[in-house]
């Protein structure tokens, strides 16, 4: 039986599994030069990088406020995202608010980058909608279950987008682990073909829930690209700056027609995959402790330092505007009304079918057969 430890399962990148990351800023908040990239980001002052930075702060607090309501047994289930902050506020703010954008479960970083307020996301994993918020408010799609599934969708509307002349982009992000579904290659066959303006952004965070990259893959994510006809860039996904960087030049060039770009953002889930997961039972302690090291908060505020702003003021500024910001949301998540049970049904389709009448019908009859205020409801719906 292989152990957390074992060389075949283990997560871990290593030193010399670096070489080929695009970094601007190594872990000690030091800058990195690159001609090529650093035009790309001229526009981060001071000011810009400290705004940056507190949407990092805010973000990790609002996952540790997430798995605190599910603890509590507000919501259901979270799926953490601490550790990936920087890649997903990196690219999100990359973003023009006419590209869409097609996410997983996880990318709540992106959510709150998009202008989703703090209750919208804790609405779906509280069971009481489909989605927190509208998509069409902030281009923004309702978050994907199905692993991989986004990636399709990010493709279409592109090629739509494209079709109607628009300059927009579409980015599609997804997990290390969706790489191994038929939808992501899919996705990518067809947006090489049509040459559609979208951005495939994985986040590999090392772990598909319990199985290492390294079991998946014998060859960094970003080379598969090579088969596909697009440019493929692996990325320190910890470094805000180069994520930022590298993402900006991909959606100018999806904007220019020449069409997609994977982006493989290495970076890594300090938590469990879900509140339901147990990654002790597959990860080494070291493997975590490893990964501090890289912290991406801790890497932009000592870049903020050398750049010579005040990151104790940097640090107490977005503290407040996190805690304001898992106040409204804790507040907000316990005033969530109970939606009723039949409620389910709505807003499946645009027209009423046999099918989903059926299920209601049953579901109807289900209900009828407890004498709670659930029961009343199926009894009415059954008549």
């Amino acid at each position: 039986m292989m152990t957390p430890t074992d060389p075949v399962r283990t997560g871990l990148l290593t030193r010399d599994d670096e070489h080929d990351l695009t970094r601007m800023l190594e872990p000690d908040g030091t800058r990195r030069a690159d001609a090529e990239l650093d035009p790309w980001i001229a526009d981060l002052d001071v000011s810009r990088l400290t705004e940056l930075y507190t949407d990092l702060a805010v973000v990790r607090a609002l996952d540790a406020q997430g798995v605190a309501l599910q603890r509590q047994g507000e919501v259901g289930l979270w799926p953490p995202l601490t550790g990936q902050e920087a890649a997903q506020v990196g690219s999100a703010r990359a973003l023009r608010a006419d590209d869409y954008v097609f996410a997983s479960y996880r990318e709540m970083g992106v959510a709150w980058a998009r202008g989703v307020a703090p209750v919208g996301l804790v609405i779906e994993w509280r069971g009481a909608a489909a989605s927190g918020w509208v998509p069409a408010e902030h281009n923004l799609a309702v978050p994907q279950i199905i692993i991989g599934a986004q990636s399709l969708h990010a493709t279409g509307w592109a090629m739509g987008a494209a079709w109607d002349g628009a300059d927009s982009a579409a980015i599609a992000y997804f997990g290390d682990g969706a790489t191994s579904e038929g939808d992501v290659n899919e996705a990518l066959v067809f947006a090489a073909s049509f040459q559609a303006p979208v951005v495939f952004f994985c986040q590999n965070n090392h772990w598909a829930i319990s199985e290492p990259v390294t079991l998946q893959s014998r060859q960094p994510l970003a080379r598969r690209a090579d088969g596909f006809g697009m440019p493929g860039i692996r990325v320190d996904g910890n470094d805000l700056l180069a994520v930022m960087a590298v993402t900006r030049r991909a959606l100018d060039r999806a904007r220019r027609g020449d069409g997609p770009t994977f982006i493989e953002a290495v970076t890594y889930r300090m938590g469990p995959h879900t509140t339901a997961d147990d990654p002790t039972r597959y990860r080494a302690a070291d493997e975590i402790e490893s990964w501090r090291e890289r912290d991406p908060l801790a890497r932009l505020l000592a870049h903020l330092g050398a750049l010579g702003a005040d990151i104790e003021a940097v640090e107490r500024d977005a503290k407040v505007v996190a805690d304001a910001a898992t106040t409204e949301m804790r507040e907000a998540c316990r005033a969530i009304p109970q939606p009723e049970p039949m409620s389910v049904f709505d807003h499946i389709y645009a027209e009423p079918n046999s099918h989903l009448e059926r299920q209601r019908d049953r579901y109807a009859r289900y209900l009828a057969m407890f004498d709670d205020g659930a029961g009343a409801q199926g009894e009415e719906a059954a008549r």
